[in-house]
């Protein structure tokens, strides 16, 4: 098995910083995380510019689109790999491409393109369902028309081998009861959005084994002094993780640091549309025109849409906007999405026996200079 060693002036290892190391990569694994100096003569090397950062890959689970295709309307092998390309430039080395709202035709087909695409693209980890059990009245762009609540065979559909990880954005208040523990117990991650839940209902839900909470603030009732809804649950949760759009557009910064102070884990995600790393600013989504302006996706009638974002400027906006610590930002990239999914144990981290996904930063700039998806990648052009 070749091997080969990228060295850096620092490496974030996903918890701590190493000066003038190096990562020592065999197959698609780290072998070792070492000084720079101790590296056998005859190693293959990859040196990083002065003082560029070598960092974990970047984990995105909410990711609708890129490269010019909705994953809705090209539920398929082909259009999930260049999604997935379309990303990695931006150093997202592994995602969960997203399924809003559609037919269960479309779900069926959406699921099955997922399993292909695993056997060829090591940095699809599976697929999030969001929705169609969601609230018609915190619908978004998602159509409330097929929205619906769970059916005999539903639960079997989740619940069936997979191969990869299953991640079900719901609202809580509209499901069966026992129906959260028994997706959880099959081992699918439930998160809520979408959702007009109140907070005890909330509370229920962590109770019986949700465990996440998609794009807070977003599409859900908002913090309020007589009604503290599914945000307060989610900030007092220590066992939940919750994504967080930063974006400038979906949640104000005030609210992105109120957020960062509570109990539970903060992720960052992109909701990414197919303008991300394409060459169109407009699509179709479910024959509604979607078109970027001032920074923003929106429908006819000014709603947001998902992003335009990618993680390099979610990083980027954690730190110029928000005021977070670059290795607290990256922790919210990689770490945190890992063991939020369950993952924690092979990625998120530059460690011994996990997965080699890299990336290589100008932490100045919060900007990618080159990529590693299993071992295979190197600096961009």
């Amino acid at each position: 098995m070749t091997a080969f060693a990228i060295v850096a002036d620092t490496i974030f290892d996903g918890a701590a910083v190493h000066r003038n190391a190096a990562v020592i990569v065999a197959g698609d694994t780290i072998r070792e995380v070492t000084a720079a100096g101790s590296l056998p003569t005859e190693i293959p090397k990859v040196t990083l510019s002065p003082q560029a950062w070598l960092v974990p890959g970047f984990i995105d689970l909410q990711v609708n689109g890129g490269g010019d295709v909705l994953f809705n309307e090209a539920p398929t092998p082909a259009g999930i790999a260049v999604i997935a390309a379309a990303h990695r430039r931006f150093g997202t080395t592994a995602l969960l491409p997203t399924l809003i709202t559609d037919t269960r035709a479309k779900m069926r087909a959406a699921r099955n393109a997922v399993a292909a695409a695993m056997t060829t693209e090591p940095g699809v980890l599976g697929i999030h369902f969001e929705g169609p059990f969601l609230s018609p009245a915190r619908a978004g762009v998602h159509d409330p028309g097929l929205m619906r609540i769970p059916e005999d065979g539903d639960l079997g559909f989740f619940t069936s081998p997979f191969g990869g990880v299953t991640l079900v954005t719901v609202a809580p208040e509209i499901l069966p009861d026992g129906w959260i523990a028994a997706l959880v117990e099959a081992g699918v991650k439930v998160a809520l959005g979408h959702s007009a839940a109140t907070y005890e209902q909330t509370r229920t839900a962590v109770s019986q084994g949700l465990t996440g909470f998609t794009h807070l603030f977003n599409a859900m009732p908002p913090l309020s002094a007589r009604e503290p809804g599914p945000v307060a649950a989610a900030l007092e949760a220590a066992n939940a993780w919750y994504g967080l759009i930063v974006d400038g557009a979906h949640v104000a910064p005030a609210m992105i640091r109120l957020a960062l102070r509570g109990l539970g884990t903060p992720i960052l995600v992109t909701d990414a549309m197919p303008p991300v790393g394409g060459k169109r600013d407009d699509f179709r989504l479910q024959q509604k025109p979607i078109e970027a302006r001032d920074g923003r996706l929106t429908d006819g009638q000014g709603r947001l849409a998902g992003s335009l974002l990618d993680m390099a400027s979610a990083l980027r906006n954690c730190v110029r906007l928000i005021g977070t610590k670059l290795p607290e930002a990256l922790h919210m990239a990689s770490t945190a999405p890992a063991e939020a999914i369950g993952l924690g144990g092979r990625l998120g981290r530059l460690r011994s026996g996990y997965r080699a996904d890299m990336v290589a930063i100008d932490p100045a700039a919060v900007r990618v200079l080159g990529t590693w998806v299993a071992g295979s990648g190197g600096l961009h052009p």
